[in-house]
């Protein structure tokens, strides 16, 4: 019958123990033994409570002491040239250094985990050839049989998505690239199968990217060597995240399972189900409740789709399972005791999930006892959709109308562009930073008082007004033109705006893995989103009455609000999003009336929620551009409407970027820097524009020459009378002593780069 799997399970833990025991190991505080010993519990922990809940095919492997793909790395000895490394199993002091860097080294690139918030590491394969230092899926299956007696389901990413989302080898390298790698997968399956290993999970969520037939002929190759290694051997081919196009191609693979997501993909994969079939003796992994968001489902959809299904693939051969790991959600929402409780009840995270799975296998395999749980199901979404929350009628009917609202700036960049150097009189090569300072334990600590009632409101605006005043006139001595005030009233730049409008709701424990240990608490847009009073106005106004240079107000852009909140599932996301464009303008027109002309929309998780599948791009960038522009485009001629954007693919979407129409964007570059040159090589861009001169992700201080030489590369390819310089993000996460250090150097080095050219000049 019907069989209940997981794909991948949160690694923080329920209290974010995972984070907690990594930052303890980096300050020092505990040593590798201790860091092992812990995150072992916290492994096993996560093991026994999926058993206990009844999944049937637990994953294994799918924990990580930082990130998988930086696991796979490791286990291929795939460490760059430029950290310390002389073979064999890769240890903890250098794995770290390749991830956060260290004063010898620079971390390696981070970038987007497809579409989601999640970053990875990325590979670098230019270096020694790959070998097996362990066999990370062995172990971890070894590990949980002797030590719980559970039979799990090794997780492995797959040996293509591997290959194409590394660097350090051109195009035409990849087939000696499968040539490399080969032999060291076929040792892990024949391994795993000498072991008794029944199923193995192989991640390529790259087949639901835009591939060639040549890149099917690849992956062919790849299960063929694959399957003839260790035949006896059950490999579910798993992908998620969208909808597989070349279905009949992947079907016909020599594996015993495929894993499709009927959640985000369901549309194309259910139509290419019913119109190839499925191949007799093979298992569908059934992706059937969403993994990559919170919301409860009523399960009649689900049971319905299992019925459809079982006209092609009989129960027997169907897994139930989440559309993609549970990595993307918060942990359990029992904590959750602050929540409205008809919200409380129509959500559901990663245990949760759990148990959605395993009442579906129930329900359709027609035990007895589940009517009154799928009972519950259907009134807890009902009665959410149902709330006056969700049925604003004004706010429905102006994103309704957003193609009467004003979307288009008065006049164009170089008319703008002219009078905006009138009004400021920047110098050449103008210095800012990207807003947020460092939040140091003191700032928590005060912020945590205030909300737990400790401190009067008088109390915690006079303590933020005290660190403004620190960091304007931090900024004024370090020599940095355009300044801001800091976001010390901010906890998160998504969370902060949610708080203030309407239709957004915050979790007590929602936290969600975005890169390392670095976690964030994405709000939850669970109605109809709408302005109430301003928001950022009266810190703004206080950080400009201190100095007499232009102080920047701070928004979060409405994609990105989108991208990283949790969005309600009953409206198409672009309808959400138009909703906070036209809230954010209200809030720009306030800052502007204000006397704040500087402004900046941040949109760092715009090309995140670009859909893998390029034949869907241009609308979801049409919507982007007008989400942008209807928040931005209502302002006079000489404010200047800045953004910034994170680890961009820049060369994909030059021209939506371009058609943003933003006086001045900042990109996050450090980390690629080069790929990021080549792409102005090859295009114009003709409006401001700051690459990121130092990478803010990485405690270590990089020098003026590293950043001179930075800026030179830069200017040799953009205009220098549109360059503006900056680091690569927002320093939030940084020590006080290494952002004033690194500031200093960007100033410096900035001298440096106006002398030269004044010289030449």
């Amino acid at each position: 019958m019907l069989k209940s799997s997981n794909l991948g399970y949160p690694r923080i833990g329920a209290n974010r123990e995972w984070k907690k025991t990594l930052e303890a190991y980096w300050a020092g505080k505990l040593d590798e033994t201790q860091l092992t010993s812990q995150l072992e519990n916290i492994r096993l922990d996560h093991l026994k409570l999926q058993l206990s809940k009844g999944i049937e095919l637990i994953p294994v492997n799918d924990f990580s002491f930082y990130d998988h793909i930086l696991d796979t790395s490791a286990m291929f000895g795939l460490v760059p040239e430029r950290f310390s490394y002389e073979g064999g199993v890769v240890p903890f002091s250098t794995y770290y250094a390749m991830a956060r860097g260290d004063k010898g080294a620079a971390a390696c690139e981070m970038t987007k985990w497809f579409n989601t918030n999640y970053h990875y590491i990325v590979p670098e394969l230019n270096g020694a050839a790959p070998t097996l230092t362990e066999n990370r899926p062995l172990k971890a299956y070894q590990e949980a049989k002797e030590k719980l007696g559970i039979e799990g389901k090794p997780v492995l990413v797959g040996l293509y998505t591997f290959l194409k989302l590394s660097k350090g080898y051109e195009p035409d390298q990849i087939d000696d690239k499968i040539e490399q790698f080969l032999p060291i997968y076929t040792q892990i399956v024949q391994e795993l199968a000498q072991e008794g290993v029944q199923w193995i999970q192989i991640d390529e969520p790259i087949l639901v990217t835009s591939i060639t037939k040549v890149d099917l002929e690849r992956i062919r190759r790849i299960y063929t060597a694959l399957h003839e290694a260790a035949p006896e051997l059950n490999i579910m081919l798993q992908t998620y995240f969208e909808a597989v196009d070349h279905y009949e191609e992947i079907i016909s693979l020599p594996v015993q399972g495929f894993g499709l997501d009927l959640v985000h993909g369901l549309e194309q994969n259910l139509q290419s189900i019913k119109k190839f079939g499925f191949p007799e003796g093979k298992t569908l992994g059934a992706g059937l409740i969403d993994g990559r968001n919170i919301w409860r489902s009523s399960l009649e959809s689900p049971l319905q789709l299992l019925k459809e299904l079982s006209e092609f693939v009989p129960y027997d051969r169907i897994v139930v399972q989440p559309s993609c790991s549970l990595l993307h959600v918060p942990v359990s929402t029992k904590p959750e005791t602050a929540l409205d409780p008809v919200l409380k009840e129509a959500l559901a995270y990663a245990d949760e999930k759990l148990d959605e799975i395993v009442l579906l296998v129930a329900a359709a395999s027609g035990h007895e006892g589940v009517e009154e749980k799928l009972k519950n199901s259907r009134s807890a979404v009902e009665a959410l959709n149902a709330s006056q929350s969700r049925n604003r009628v004004e706010v429905r009917q102006a994103a309704a109308n957003r193609d009467s609202q004003p979307s288009t700036r008065t006049s164009v960049f170089a008319k703008r562009q002219v009078s905006q150097q009138e009004k400021w009189q920047l110098p050449f090569l103008p210095t800012t930073t990207i807003g947020s300072f460092p939040q140091s334990p003191e700032i928590r600590k005060a912020r945590q008082s205030f909300r737990k009632g400790d401190w009067s409101n008088e109390q915690y605006e006079t303590f933020i007004e005290e660190q403004i005043q620190i960091w304007i006139k931090l900024q004024e001595e370090i020599g940095i033109d355009v300044l801001v005030h800091g976001e010390f009233e901010r906890t998160d730049m998504v969370e902060f705006f949610g708080e203030k409008l309407n239709g957004f709701a915050f979790t007590l424990n929602g936290w969600v893995q975005s890169y390392g240990s670095r976690c964030v608490k994405p709000p939850v847009i669970y109605g109809d989103v709408e302005f109430i009073a301003p928001m950022t106005v009266k810190e703004s106004i206080y950080a400009q009455s201190l100095t007499n240079k232009p102080v920047k107000g701070m928004l979060t852009g409405p994609l990105t609000i989108l991208n990283w909140s949790f969005v309600r599932d009953d409206l198409p996301r672009n309808e959400v999003a138009f909703q906070i464009a036209l809230a954010l303008r209200e809030e720009v027109e306030a800052l502007e009336k204000a006397g704040i002309e500087m402004i900046q929309v941040d949109e760092p998780a715009l090309r995140e929620g670009l859909p893998l599948k390029k034949a869907k791009w241009d609308s979801y960038l049409e919507d982007s551009i007008l989400a942008f522009r209807l928040s931005t485009s209502t302002v006079k001629d000489t404010t200047q409407i800045h953004t910034h954007m994170c680890y961009c693919e820049f060369h994909e979407m030059i021209d939506a970027i371009r058609a943003l129409d933003a006086d001045v964007i900042s990109i996050e570059t450090s980390r690629s820097h080069g790929e990021l040159i080549h792409t102005f090589e090859e295009s114009t861009y003709e409006l401001g524009i700051g690459l990121g001169v130092y990478d803010i992700h990485s405690p270590r201080v990089p020098s003026v020459e590293e950043m001179v030489s930075m800026i030179d590369r830069a200017l040799q390819v953009l205009d220098p009378a549109l360059f503006w310089i900056n680091p690569d993000c927002g320093l939030k996460t940084r020590g006080i002593e290494e952002t004033v250090a690194s500031l200093k150097h960007m100033v410096q080095a900035t001298e440096i780069a106006r002398e030269a050219r004044s010289v030449a000049n």
